[in-house]
């Protein structure tokens, strides 16, 4: 109760906040939809030369897409931490987060919370029903409960990958971070991992797993049975990586010294 009463409490801070500068609010979502059409295009493009992908067609790439942008949303929302190494360690101010009585990791997540980007999971959901709807996909009456236990491990995964990253913080606290590349490497899980080598295929399904954050999940509503195996591991593989993203920061706090050692 404790938690979910700070969770409101910060939600209610952070709305009063945004709210105040309406303009910017504006200019952020332009500014994410301009992102997701460009990404698009480059679909469109790719399609103008050819009319299959390894199997593939265009509509089902394009809802791979539109789905791999609804877990993105939440994970944008709520694991903004791409600048902890800069903000948090070379700072200092996870100094001032530890001072307090409950947990770093769950402070830094509502600290940095940008509840805007669940407005990218309106995009994602709209491109899906458009090429849901030029492909004809039969909708079941459980699949959207399915939907959102495929997010919500999808987010999961790409969470835990991140805070992993983060973690790297305590133990080499220089300047220079891997979350850049990370992002680079993240968007590969918006296409089918096939039309990618065997060892790009491995390590985004078991080292870094964000094929669990689009093409996987987003196959079983295609219809692609010989991947309904993975598609069922999402949330499996998002709890899995979570959890050891969650012992992996509390040895990394146990670790910190605090900036000025």
């Amino acid at each position: 109760m404790f938690y979910t009463s700070m969770f409101f409490q910060y939600i209610s801070q952070y709305l009063k906040t945004r709210f105040q500068y309406r303009g910017d609010l504006f200019v952020e979502f332009f500014s994410d939809l301009l992102s997701q059409a460009i990404n698009l295009i480059f679909i469109l493009v790719v399609f103008g030369h050819t009319s299959l992908l390894n199997g593939w067609n265009r509509d089902e790439i394009i809802f791979i897409y539109g789905f791999f942008l609804v877990p993105y949303a939440v994970f944008s929302a709520f694991f903004n931490i791409w600048d902890f190494n800069e903000r948090y360690i070379v700072k200092g101010e996870l100094d001032r987060i530890l001072t307090r009585p409950i947990h770093s990791l769950f402070q830094i997540i509502l600290e940095r919370i940008e509840l805007e980007s669940l407005l990218g999971a309106i995009t994602g959901l709209a491109v899906m029903f458009y090429s849901g709807a030029k492909l004809g996909l039969d909708v079941k009456w459980y699949d959207p409960f399915l939907f959102l236990i495929f997010v919500v491990g999808g987010a999961l995964v790409y969470g835990g990958v991140f805070i992993m990253i983060a973690c790297i913080s305590f133990w080499a606290d220089a300047r220079t971070s891997l979350m850049p590349m990370m992002y680079n490497i993240s968007n590969y899980g918006r296409y089918p991992v096939d039309i990618y080598n065997k060892i790009i295929r491995f390590v985004l399904t078991w080292v870094l797993p964000f094929a669990f954050v689009g093409v996987y999940p987003a196959a079983y509503f295609l219809g692609k049975k010989e991947w309904f195996v993975y598609a069922f591991l999402t949330p499996v593989i998002g709890i899995i990586f979570f959890a050891l993203s969650i012992l992996l920061w509390n040895q990394g706090v146990k670790k910190y010294r605090g900036a000025g050692n």
